[in-house]
C-alpha cells in the first residue's frame, strides 16, 4: 500500500477492511429475485434513519448491527435497499425509516458511522457505510435534475428514474484529497480548522475540482489552505467516506516551500511538527491527537512512525 515500513504500516483504515460482502449489483434490476431474497427466512434486515443505525453488545463483548428477519422488519414501501449476499448465501437489505425503531429489551442504542466504525467488524460496518451512503443520497437527490420532477427508486435503491423525462440518476461520490504534506526536514505540515476546537490539529483535506487529476487536487489544495506549494505526491489508500458523499484519497506530498500562509477561511491555523515536537505537544495537552475512524490518523502515523496516543491518555 506504501513505501513505508514501521510499526503503523499494517494497522487497518477504518471502513475499509474487506467486509465479506458480494453486492451482487447484477440482482439489482431483477424484481422475481429481489422479492424472493426479502421472503427468505435467512435474510437480515436493518435500518438507517439520519446516518443513524442501532447497535447492541454481545456477549464476547463485540458490537454488532441490530438486523431481525425480513418478516419482522418495519413496513416500507419503497425505500428497501438491497446491500449484497455472504459466502453463505444470506442476504442482507437496508430499510430507510424517518426515526429508528425502538427495542423492547432497551439495550440497542442509536450510533452513526463516526462512532459504529470504530466498534463495528467489518461485515457490519461494511454494510453501515453502503446503507448510510443511499440513504444520504436517496434523501437530497428526489427530484429530477433535468426537469425537476419527483423521481422514482429503481435497482433495489441504486437508481432513481425520471418518469416524466426519463432520465437515470445514480449515486455520487464526490473525490476528496486528504494529505500530509512533509519537507526537507522531514517535519509533518498539521493544520486546523476553524470551527475545530483548541488544539486539534490534523491533515489538510479539499475536493478535487471538474477538470483536475488528483495531484494537481493536492497540490491547489495545500497551497491554498496553507501557502505552501508541493512536488512529489504518493498515493497511500483510499476510505468511503459517506458524510454525505466523498471518496477520501489519502496522499504524502514533498513540500518545494516551508513558509506558511494559511487562507483563514477553512484553517486558521498551520505549523510544522517534527515528530519530538509532536510528541511534546500531545503529552503537553497542546495539541490534541486526531482519533476517530478518518483515515488522516492513518496518515499522520505513517510519518510519526507508532500509533497516535488515545484522547485522555495523557495526564
Amino acid at each position: 500500500m506504501s513505501t513505508f515500513d514501521n510499526a503503523t504500516a499494517d494497522r487497518p483504515i477504518g471502513l475499509t477492511a474487506p467486509s465479506g460482502i458480494d453486492r451482487a449489483a447484477h440482482h439489482r434490476l431483477d424484481e422475481a429475485w429481489l422479492a424472493a431474497a426479502w421472503s427468505h427466512p435467512t435474510t437480515r434486515v436493518f435500518v438507517v434513519s439520519g446516518g443513524q443505525a442501532l447497535l447492541d453488545d454481545t456477549p464476547d463483548g463485540g458490537t454488532e448491527l441490530v438486523m431481525t428477519p425480513s418478516f419482522e422488519a418495519p413496513l416500507t414501501e419503497t425505500h428497501r435497499y438491497f446491500l449484497g449476499t455472504d459466502e453463505d448465501g444470506v442476504c442482507y437489505f437496508a430499510l430507510q425509516k424517518d426515526t429508528l425503531p425502538g427495542r423492547m429489551d432497551q439495550s440497542a442504542r442509536p450510533a452513526g458511522l463516526r462512532e459504529a466504525g470504530l466498534l463495528l467488524g467489518p461485515r457490519d460496518a461494511g454494510l453501515m457505510v453502503h446503507a448510510v451512503a443511499l440513504e444520504n443520497w436517496q434523501r437530497l437527490h428526489r427530484f429530477c435534475s433535468r426537469c425537476g420532477e419527483r423521481t422514482v427508486i429503481a435497482a433495489a435503491g441504486h437508481i432513481r428514474r425520471c418518469q416524466a423525462c426519463g432520465a437515470e440518476h445514480y449515486p455520487r461520490t464526490d473525490p476528496a484529497v486528504i494529505m500530509l504534506v512533509t519537507d526537507d526536514q522531514d517535519r509533518a505540515l498539521l493544520g486546523r480548522q476553524v470551527h475545530w476546537p483548541e488544539g486539534r490539529f490534523s491533515t489538510l483535506a479539499g475536493f478535487v475540482e471538474p477538470g483536475e487529476s488528483i495531484e494537481q487536487s493536492v497540490a491547489r489544495e495545500v497551497f491554498e489552505e496553507a501557502g505552501v506549494t508541493v512536488g512529489e505526491v504518493e498515493y497511500i489508500a483510499s476510505q468511503p467516506w459517506p458524510f454525505p458523499s466523498s471518496l477520501m484519497l489519502g496522499f504524502m506530498a514533498r513540500a518545494t516551500s516551508s513558509e506558511i500562509n494559511v487562507d483563514g477561511e477553512e484553517i486558521e491555523e498551520a505549523r510544522w511538527f517534527s515528530r519530538e515536537d509532536l510528541s511534546a505537544a500531545f503529552e503537553s495537552g497542546e495539541v490534541l491527537p486526531p482519533f476517530g475512524v478518518s483515515i488522516a490518523a492513518r496518515l499522520i502515523e505513517l510519518w510519526y512512525g507508532k500509533p497516535l496516543p488515545r484522547p485522555g491518555s495523557f495526564g
